[in-house]
């Protein structure tokens, strides 16, 4: 079986811990999202996954969060490639547009089968440095989806 994983790759380093924290605050936000205003956090999370995955990066509010977070708190920089994170990103904006959409259309196990899958890509991301993102990457290269 073949293992390898093929990530994208811009040569644009950003902060991995801070990454990782921004992932924890979006793990918090969907858990929050399951028993709280679902559609307002979920529709916040399309929009702050939007700037991210789409180069407003720095308008980005979870962004600012883990920036004042790793300042405060004097957590190392780690620099990994920003590539990944950013598709990753856009797979977060498309993940919290499906919650967004099946909550207006009143499917709330389809919104909560979405979260959970979500919660999951946020945990792996904030506590293992897991990216799901780069499997989905190179899923999507092998069936030709992307180049």
């Amino acid at each position: 079986m073949n293992t390898n994983v093929d990530c994208p790759v811009d040569f644009i380093p950003v902060n991995e811990n801070k990454v990782r924290l921004t992932a924890l605050w979006v793990l918090v936000l969907v858990i929050l999202s399951l028993f709280v205003l679902p559609l307002w956090i979920s529709s916040f999370l399309a929009i702050d996954f939007f700037l991210r995955g789409y180069n407003f990066g720095k308008y980005s509010p979870l962004n600012k969060l883990s920036e004042v977070a790793v300042k405060q708190f004097h957590i190392s920089n780690k620099p990994i490639d920003q590539a990944p994170k950013r598709f990753a990103a856009k797979i977060g904006y498309y993940l919290s547009v499906m919650i967004v959409v099946s909550l207006i259309l009143g499917n709330t196990k389809m919104a909560f089968f979405v979260a959970i899958v979500f919660a999951v890509f946020a945990f792996l991301e904030s506590f293992l440095g897991f990216c799901a993102g780069c499997h989905v990457y190179s899923f999507l290269k092998k069936l030709k989806l992307i180049k």
